[in-house]
């Protein structure tokens, strides 16, 4: 018998794994896996935060109408929002699920190439109609991205670096919104080569999809999810690897054991999130994720129309607009010195109060100096609530049906914002921008409650344990 091939197939034990994964160091290998990784969750914010820039330009080329005219009976730039955030629903909900069936890896080269190609097909369109369907089937590929991304992250991620790693993550990606802001100040205005300049910001963000695609064709698949599966001949190849890419080459064999634990190739089934044990969880993290996007992209989305609203030109609201998004990544840079020190929970609450304070600031500013101070700092706690809940939520739940209940959660951020941003619109035309910022406030003070009464410590805590 090849004693080999029983002991690489012998099982592993999550706690055995867990032990193995939070025993690796800091090092810069696992820093540049998590810089591969975060490139696909770039791409996302890059196409949310287009929104807002590029619709206006739709709009004066003729594509989209405003008001009645438009294809739904209301205006084409809220119904371009709107299908953008119905298509993360349904990606997030129904479809990221088939992360725990096939595989993080899998699921996760699925939706950046799904992205890539129906944004270059969106930027080929000249029908209002078309281009709203394909926003929806490019959303649909966004929702199951950013689920996967998290789930990956977390499950690779050592204990004591879980939030600093989402938070350096999110540095990564924040890049994007400047990015997207400051591409849109100089193509949007421009016609190159017959194309109008918002059609390269949607096929520059494309084509750069695809390139990452290839180049991250090597990444692992989650050591957590093969044990799940019984792959455990396949789970110590991946964690001797990413071992190796980290520095660690003494890391002393799995224990021998003789049966899986209860859990081990378990198939997550949607009710299992129901059941009495993650219950609570699950609805406190669907009334958080059903608020916090309404004040996360009624301010990112609406920036521009927000600043214009305050008296600001088009060129000039784009171009605060640049500077304001600086503080996006630059944000969660900062916040990644102390975010293992402080406990999930507590960091979104106080991401929250920042915003109810200087949103409330906003609404009362004309001058431009003070519009950019406030909407910075609305900014930067942003940033700091985005990757403190992105953590938390993947948190909260087991391997077997993290991709599942974190991807429901989640999707309620993004049917609140396809309502929320025909709302903000009918807001922003009859309360001004002072409605909007209330509008902010108020669900801002609804995260804080919710997560504050009701949510679990994790930090520091062994992810099969919380």
């Amino acid at each position: 018998m090849d004693n080999r091939r029983v002991d690489a197939q012998s099982p592993i034990h999550e706690q055995d794994l867990s032990a193995r994964i939070d025993a690796r160091p800091a090092s810069a290998g696992l820093w540049r896996f998590i810089t591969l990784l975060s490139l696909g969750g770039f791409f996302e914010l890059y196409d949310l935060f287009q929104t807002g820039y590029i619709s206006g330009a739709m709009i004066a080329e003729g594509i989209f109408h405003l008001g009645a005219d438009g294809v739904f009976g209301v205006s084409d730039q809220a119904a371009f929002a709107s299908v953008t955030f119905l298509g993360l629903f349904v990606g997030a909900s129904l479809l990221s699920p088939y992360a725990d069936r096939f595989g993080r890896r899998a699921t996760f080269m699925f939706a950046l190439a799904w992205y890539g190609a129906f944004s270059l097909l969106l930027a080929l369109q000249n029908q209002a109609e078309w281009i709203l369907l394909m926003r929806f089937l490019v959303g649909v590929g966004l929702g199951i991205e950013l689920v996967t991304i998290d789930t990956y992250l977390t499950e690779w991620i050592p204990a004591h670096l879980r939030t600093r790693a989402f938070a350096f993550a999110f540095f990564i990606q924040f890049l994007s919104v400047p990015a997207v802001a400051l591409m849109s100040w100089w193509l949007v205005p421009q016609t190159i080569f017959g194309l109008t300049g918002w059609r390269y910001v949607v096929i520059i963000g494309a084509l750069a999809s695809l390139v990452i695609w290839l180049v991250r064709k090597g990444l692992p698949e989650s050591a957590r999810w093969l044990v799940q599966q019984r792959r455990y001949g396949e789970a110590r190849q991946v964690m001797a690897a990413m071992e190796r890419r980290c520095g660690v080459t003494d890391a002393p064999p799995f224990p021998q054991r003789d049966a899986p634990a209860a859990e081990e190739g378990r198939q997550g089934r949607f009710r299992d999130i129901w059941s009495p044990r993650y219950r609570g969880r699950t609805l406190m993290l669907v009334v958080m994720n059903f608020f916090q996007a309404i004040g996360f992209f009624g301010f990112g989305n609406w920036l521009p129309a927000l600043l214009s609203g305050k008296g600001a030109s088009v060129t000039h609201s784009l171009l605060y607009a640049f500077f304001i998004t600086l503080a996006y990544p630059l944000g969660s840079l900062i916040c990644s010195r102390f975010a293992d020190r402080m406990e999930n929970k507590w960091q979104i609450v106080l991401s929250c109060l920042v915003t109810v304070i200087f949103g409330s600031l906003f609404a009362w500013q004309s001058n431009p100096l003070w519009l950019v101070l406030c909407g910075i700092f609305i900014t930067w706690s942003n940033a700091w609530l985005t990757y403190s809940y992105h953590s938390y939520q993947s948190e909260v739940f087991p391997t077997f049906i993290r991709a599942r209940a974190v991807g429901f959660c989640y999707s309620f951020s993004r049917l609140s914002t396809a309502f929320s941003s025909i709302i903000i619109g009918v807001i922003l035309q009859y309360g001004g921008s002072a409605g909007v910022i209330g509008f902010i406030v108020f669900s801002m003070l609804m995260v804080m409650g919710v997560i504050g009464i009701f949510g679990p410590k994790t930090r520091g805590r062994d992810l099969e344990a919380i």
